[in-house]
């Protein structure tokens, strides 16, 4: 379903490219058989803003407020091992589709790679899929919500295409970012401590990925 590359790109990083590919994005959401007026807001945002404040809401938005982060498992199992298989696990269906993720700097379970590969998949895995991941997805666009986040229309229409309603999500175990950032706060770079290459979560500079619609 090209809903869901669309708002894969729309919930990527902000960079250049994406705002040159505001006005097809347009033009494809008009001719989606869904309601997709709810996320034109966001992209009139995206393209009367100036890059460099689109990029500092964006990293304070998703990487700097935990419980906004765009990586499911988190929301789920916070840093317990658990976490892990589920990354085996969700890569297991990824190559099952063949989804090639060669040059793909980012966890598995980062969101906006999850919707690219849905919008690779057959309409009916799609929605299972979809409905499969709606309590976490609902979670995150619901704590957008309450902090008033342009970005929280995407999750409005992900919810609208779900054959099931989102159940309420208990809290996760304490995230190590919390601890880690109490004893050793940003790094030269701005970067909280735990989004560094080293530990397999990428700075928002190198989120960066093809821009194909």
């Amino acid at each position: 379903m090209e809903i869901f590359k669309i708002l894969s790109i729309l919930l990527c990083y902000p960079e250049q490219e994406l705002i040159d590919a505001l006005s097809t994005i347009k033009q494809k959401l008009q001719h989606i058989e869904i309601d997709t007026a709810k996320v034109l807001p966001l992209c009139k945002h995206l393209s009367e803003t100036d890059l460099i404040s689109l990029q500092e809401d964006y990293v304070q938005t998703f990487d700097r407020t935990p419980t906004q982060s765009l990586h499911l498992f988190e929301h789920i199992h916070g840093e317990d091992k658990m976490r892990g298989q589920a990354m085996v696990d969700l890569l297991e269906e990824y190559r099952s589709e063949n989804f090639d993720l060669a040059g793909v700097n980012e966890l598995p379970d980062y969101l906006p790679l999850f919707l690219e590969f849905l919008s690779l998949c057959e309409k009916q895995k799609a929605l299972e899929l979809l409905s499969a991941s709606i309590d976490v997805i609902h979670h995150i666009g619901k704590k957008l919500q309450a902090n008033h986040s342009i970005y929280a229309s995407i999750f409005t229409v992900l919810i609208s295409l779900s054959p099931t309603s989102p159940a309420p999500m208990n809290s996760p175990p304490v995230h190590d970012m919390d601890e880690a950032m109490e004893k050793f706060g940003y790094n030269p770079e701005g970067i909280e401590p735990l989004l560094t290459p080293n530990a397999c979560t990428l700075c928002p500079s190198q989120q960066k990925k093809p821009m194909e619609i």
